[in-house]
C-alpha cells in the first residue's frame, strides 16, 4: 500500500476513535447523566484524570488531523507530501502512541478498580459512605466478592449511588480499552508507514510526475 494512500485511511481512523475517546471520557464524568456527582467531588479518579480527553483524544486527534493532511495532499489536492512531512508523520505519531497507551493503562486501572460509589459500610462499624467497594485496599478487600466483581453483575448492587454506576464505568472504561488499543496499532503503523515514506518517499503520482520532492 501506497504511504499517502495509508495515510488516508489512518488518518479519519483515528479522527474518529480520538472523537469517541473524549466523548466516553466526558460521560464518565457525569455518571447517569447527572452532574451534581461531579460538582460534589464524586467521581472515580481515573475518570478525573481524564486519560480519554488529553491522551486518547487531543493528542490523537492533533496528530490524526496531520496524518490525515499528508495522505490528501498526497492524493492530488496539492503539492505531493515529502520526507519532511513523512517524518513529522512518524515523530507525531509517535506521540499519539504515548497518550493512546496512557489512556489504555489508566482504563484498565479504572475498570479493575470498580468506580467510587456510595456503600453501605456497616459491617465495618459505618454506616454509607463512599469509597471504592471492589478496590483491594491494604491487602483487603471491602467487599468478598471484590475479586470477581467484573464477572458477577449481582454484586454490582452494592453501590447505593449513584445509581448504576458500576454497569456505567465498566462499559466506558470497557469502550476507552478498546478505543486506545486501537489506537495504538494504528499509530504503530503510521510510525512504519511514516518511516517508509521519509526513506523512500511517496510512491502516488500527479499527473504522472514524480512526487518525490526531497
Amino acid at each position: 500500500m501506497c504511504v499517502g494512500r495509508c495515510s488516508r485511511i489512518v488518518g479519519p481512523c483515528l479522527l474518529v476513535l480520538g472523537t469517541l475517546s473524549v466523548i466516553a471520557n466526558i460521560l464518565l464524568l457525569f455518571p447517569g447523566g447527572a452532574w451534581k456527582y461531579l460538582a460534589d467531588g464524586h467521581i472515580t479518579k481515573q475518570a478525573k484524570v481524564m486519560p480519554g480527553i488529553w491522551g486518547g483524544g487531543i493528542i490523537v486527534l492533533l496528530v490524526a488531523t496531520h496524518i490525515t493532511a499528508v495522505g490528501w495532499r498526497c492524493a492530488g489536492c496539492s503539492d505531493c507530501g515529502t520526507r519532511r512531512n513523512a517524518f513529522l508523520s512518524a515523530v507525531l505519531s509517535k506521540l499519539a502512541l504515548l497518550g493512546s497507551t496512557a489512556c489504555f493503562i489508566l482504563s484498565g486501572v479504572g475498570l479493575t478498580n470498580g468506580p467510587l460509589c456510595l456503600y453501605n459500610a456497616s459491617e465495618h462499624g459505618r454506616g454509607p459512605t463512599w469509597g471504592y467497594p471492589f478496590l483491594d485496599t491494604g491487602g483487603e478487600v471491602v467487599l468478598a466478592s471484590a475479586d470477581y466483581f467484573l464477572y458477577k453483575p449481582d454484586t454490582w448492587d452494592a453501590c447505593l449511588e449513584p445509581v448504576g454506576i458500576v454497569a456505567w464505568n465498566v462499559t466506558l472504561f470497557s469502550l476507552l480499552l478498546l478505543v486506545s488499543a486501537t489506537e495504538m496499532v494504528l499509530a504503530s503503523i503510521q510510525i512504519l508507514n511514516g518511516c517508509v515514506g521519509c526513506l523512500c518517499g511517496f510512491c502516488e503520482g500527479k499527473q504522472g510526475r514524480p512526487t518525490l520532492l526531497d
